[in-house]
């Protein structure tokens, strides 16, 4: 596996991505309205480009290096808040799940929120999600939870988990 930096002409691939992995996660969890609402929203050509122009938020592609093909993403931002990381997406595409991509994913990112000096790492998962599993067994904990009103009628309603870097 190989993770490579994404860039604006990359746009459509995460797009495609995105759409992939959300209609396999989320299929049993949201409404078909909500999940078309929440991807032309949060990936949106738009969308995007604002945050590749961002010095803080980074996107990189997770890419099968033995057949060369793109598996997910990974969306995060540095000084979220004080000396902490916002994990806002990884995603993987369902044919992907449970080879290592993601455990993998999750390394990177700790390498990088060291060397940016960050100290902690947050993410929202919604509540209904499995994938709040691998990330416990990746060593994030719960330390909170919320209801989030994202528009159009619509929630999010999630578990706010963390991890501390060890320095």
């Amino acid at each position: 596996m190989k993770l490579v930096k994404a860039t604006e002409k990359d746009i459509p691939l995460i797009q495609e991505l995105a759409k992939r992995s959300w209609e396999n996660a989320y299929a049993e969890i949201l409404s078909a309205e909500q999940m078309e609402y929440m991807l032309s929203e949060m990936y949106s050509e738009t969308e995007i480009e604002s945050h590749l122009q961002n010095s803080d938020y980074h996107y990189y592609l997770i890419q099968d290096e033995i057949n060369g093909s793109y598996e997910g993403f990974i969306g995060y931002e540095h000084n979220y808040e004080d000396k902490t990381t916002k994990l806002h997406r990884i995603y993987l595409v369902p044919e992907s799940k449970g080879k290592g991509f993601g455990k993998e994913a999750l390394l990177f990112l700790n390498q990088k929120v060291a060397e940016n000096g960050n100290e902690r790492i947050i993410l929202n998962v919604n509540k209904y999600n499995s994938a709040r599993n691998f990330y416990e067994s990746q060593g994030y904990k719960v330390y909170d939870e919320g209801v989030f009103d994202i528009g159009n009628g619509f929630v999010m309603d999630d578990y706010l988990m963390e991890f501390l870097i060890h320095k």
